[in-house]
């Protein structure tokens, strides 16, 4: 058995490690070679979910976890993705989105025309100050909001457009999961009416009419 000091100093030198490893690049990886997109919203538990330590307690050290509206593709995704892949020696992509998500609750369109009734220039918007070259093309705001008609469909295309972006490397592992949030169970995401009819995983169902801008081809 070895002696508390020994134990001591062994915690003070994995901390160590913990806290100075993004100096070694590729050789100083999370625990689990791991990037996780989630929704942003607080009822998704990451940790709860993928069974990992991520959020709690804090620096938990098991992956990158990065968060937006709906856990969905976006061009700052794919810039910590690809920075995560290709330079910190992540080697595996999970997408946890979740039942219940907000970014089904309201057409994209209707958010627009909201924006506008504010007096926002919506066809003339610096996306970010700082990078003047990202601009939206007119006519396309509605559809970087990003609003979803079905999760667990919207789930499955962020899965293959990660699989497929040329800046995530081909050996890097892509997945995709559902966490209900009326059940608190995590599933894999399914077309099967019968698998997700338990749950509100449609816009339909949160009294949305209108099909969402196509974000998606």
């Amino acid at each position: 058995m070895s002696t508390l000091k020994e134990q001591l100093a062994a915690r003070v030198k994995e901390y160590d490690h913990w806290a100075t490893r993004r100096r070694y690049g590729a050789d100083g990886p999370n625990n689990r070679r791991l990037w996780v997109l989630a929704c942003m919203d607080e009822r998704l538990p990451v940790d709860e979910a993928l069974g990992i330590r991520v959020d709690s307690p804090a620096g938990g050290g098991d992956a990158h976890c990065f968060r937006n509206a709906g856990g969905i593709v976006t061009d700052d995704a794919i810039r910590s993705a690809m920075l995560t892949c290709n330079f910190f020696g992540t080697k595996e992509i999970v997408i946890v989105q979740h039942t219940q998500c907000g970014m089904l609750s309201a057409n994209a369109n209707d958010l627009e025309a909201a924006l506008r009734k504010r007096g926002v220039d919506i066809d003339s918007l610096t996306l970010d100050p700082t990078l003047p070259e990202l601009s939206l093309a007119k006519g396309g705001f509605a559809k970087w909001i990003g609003m979803m008609d079905d999760v667990d469909q919207a789930c499955m295309r962020t899965v293959e457009t990660f699989r497929n972006h040329p800046l995530i490397p081909r050996d890097v592992v892509v997945s995709g999961w559902i966490w209900e949030v009326e059940t608190r169970r995590l599933r894999a995401p399914s077309l099967d009416a019968s698998r997700t009819g338990r749950t509100d995983v449609t816009s339909a169902q949160f009294g949305v009419k209108e099909g969402q801008p196509p974000r998606w081809s």
